[in-house]
């Protein structure tokens, strides 16, 4: 019976797995280090402020895996020997497989700081981070400040995470303004200020130089390069982003760049070995898309693509129109298309505010054909399908903002402020 080894027990290696025991009888194998269950990782940050346990992250009961015949091993895998088709776990011992699906993840970012490998310094992306700052930071009487280093996603979490416990959170954000790599201007200013009156402490355009040390290796204050300001604290999360986890296959004979290289069907250059998710890079990006998506859907998307060619039906990864959607503290955050944090030359704006400056919409478009390319929205939630279908007709940027109705999940609040915007729209039209 054919044996199908997969390294990762995320979203995307277990997807592959179900979807090969929907197709098939082949002998499947999960390899994980981290847990030995699936569980939602999007989910720990409630875990910790204490919204949930964490078997409620599991969607799956403790049987399932065996009932479907699904074998499951808590092991960190550290050669890949291609040749002979064989895994060396750390332990020593040896598993052959038939085909190989590497489905890794990621791990945070470390930047060579002096004092990075202090007790009290962590990540916040794996189920031992959280148990990591559960010990770190049960409470403020433990610990009196943390300072979180990145201006990303995973950054806001586990700042909202420690204040959630009335830990005092300085952020430190090398950008002029969160998140402007991603987001428009103006969403990222509007989320500069909702930051603000969450009572974190936004640094905003500030450097980590060094984490310093007390008598027992455990970090008391860190160094803020620009200014040598010392901000004493007891905790540092370490957030600025993350890196497909590959390490261990550095001598292997796969193809690597920064992740695991794979073409549209997700092969690498090595017969039988796969590569999905967060670990995976394609040789050119699928249209506007960057080559590594660290993204849970198109994880998924690919678990399901694979498990179609592993079982005899060969067939192209093709994750569709971009969408995505976070939580920024209060403010939900949905984008469909493309909304650059710069228009392109052939593109143009609307942008519409609340005044409440917690909800916005923002379109962006073709300025020639009018063609609709994308929107952004902060505080409104909006319906994918809608969005979707209209990227998929090409619709004009005229029909969207009139049609907005349509899309949004809550027709009170946008029948409230239909009129005001499409006042703003004509308008802006008038002085185009």
């Amino acid at each position: 019976m054919e044996h199908i080894v997969i390294i990762g027990n995320g979203i995307s290696g277990v997807t592959t797995a179900r979807h090969i025991r929907k197709l098939s009888d082949k002998r499947i194998t999960i390899i994980s280090a981290e847990t030995k269950y699936f569980f939602s990782r999007t989910a720990l940050m409630y875990i910790y402020m204490g919204h949930m346990q964490f078997e409620h992250t599991q969607p799956y009961e403790p049987w399932f895996w065996e009932k479907n015949r699904i074998e499951l091993k808590q092991a960190a895998v550290a050669k890949v020997e291609t040749a002979d088709k064989n895994l060396v776990l750390s332990t020593g011992e040896t598993i052959s497989y038939d085909k190989l699906v590497i489905a890794t993840g990621s791990k945070p970012n470390k930047f060579g700081w002096p004092g990075q490998d202090l007790k009290g310094v962590q990540g916040m992306y794996s189920k031992q981070d959280l148990d990591q700052l559960e010990a770190n930071a049960p409470n403020n009487e433990v610990c009196k400040r943390a300072v979180v280093v990145g201006g990303g996603l995973i950054g806001i979490e586990m700042a909202e995470m420690l204040s959630s416990r009335n830990i005092p959170v300085t952020f430190l954000v090398r950008e002029k303004s969160f998140w402007n790599g991603v987001l428009p201007a103006q969403e990222s200013e509007m989320l500069n200020k909702h930051i603000k009156e969450h009572h974190i402490d936004l640094r905003l355009g500030t450097n980590l130089k060094e984490i310093l040390s007390d008598e027992n290796g455990h970090a008391r204050a860190v160094v803020i390069a620009e200014t040598g300001e010392e901000l004493a604290c007891s905790v540092v999360g370490l957030t600025a982003g993350v890196s497909p986890n590959i390490d261990f296959l550095r001598d292997s004979g796969i193809e690597i760049g920064r992740g695991v290289k794979v073409n549209r069907h997700l092969e690498t250059n090595i017969s039988d070995i796969y590569a999905i998710g967060d670990c995976a890079e394609q040789h050119e990006g699928i249209d506007e898309r960057r080559p590594i998506e660290a993204v849970w859907y198109t994880g998924r998307m690919m678990g399901e693509t694979l498990a179609q060619t592993i079982c005899g039906n060969k067939t192209a990864y093709k994750p569709g129109h971009w969408f995505n959607s976070a939580k920024f503290l209060d403010i939900e955050y949905q984008t469909y298309g493309w909304v650059w944090a710069q228009p392109k030359e052939h593109e143009a704006r609307f942008y519409w505010e609340h005044s409440d400056e917690q909800k916005c919409i923002h379109i962006n478009y073709n300025k020639t054909t009018r063609e609709f390319i994308g929107i952004n929205t902060f505080g409104i939630r909006m319906r994918h399908e809608v969005f979707d279908r209209w990227l998929t007709e090409k619709q004009s940027v005229d029909h969207v903002v009139k049609h907005l109705k349509e899309a949004n999940f809550d027709p009170e609040f946008f029948t409230h402020y239909e009129k005001e915007i499409l006042a703003a729209f004509q308008k802006q039209l008038q002085t185009v």
